[in-house]
């Protein structure tokens, strides 16, 4: 079954000097402000597209590995990972870095790094940004 997810973003004025509300319509969670200053300088408390993309890039990158490993007999008890995205204005998102430590008994640090480049290349957003460089450490805990 398909399923379907909506954010919408309202925003005033132009890019430089303009702001916005990010709004999470699907799950109700918020609404929190962005703005260009937010995304090409300092956050000073707002969001930015590049660190919404890390949010989901994390999120799908852990499910995807927790998936992979229980598959493999070998389920994690814990995961974290972190997704840096990296924006440069005038090009764009020039990079994602992620990074994993994982709690997995019974796994090498060999067969954790195997299943989570598994997980990078097969996760849906991996998928999704596949125009970016993705990058990944990972090692366990």
């Amino acid at each position: 079954m398909a399923t379907t997810r909506t954010a919408r973003t309202a925003w005033e004025g132009n890019l430089l000097n303009g702001k916005g509300v990010v709004t999470f319509a699907s799950s109700g969670i918020g609404e929190y402000p962005v703005s260009w200053p937010a995304r090409s300088e300092e956050p000073n408390g707002k969001t930015s597209p590049e660190e919404l993309i890390a949010a989901a890039h994390s999120a799908c990158f852990s499910m995807a590995l927790s998936n992979g490993l229980a598959g493999a007999g070998t389920p994690p008890t814990k995961l974290d990972t972190q997704a840096d995205v990296t924006f440069q204005p005038g090009k764009g998102i020039t990079g994602i870095h992620l990074t994993v430590t994982g709690e997995v008994p019974g796994l090498d640090d060999a067969g954790f790094t195997k299943a989570a480049e598994d997980a990078k290349a097969n996760c849906p957003v991996s998928q999704a940004l596949t125009g970016t460089t993705i990058t990944l450490t990972a090692k366990l805990a």
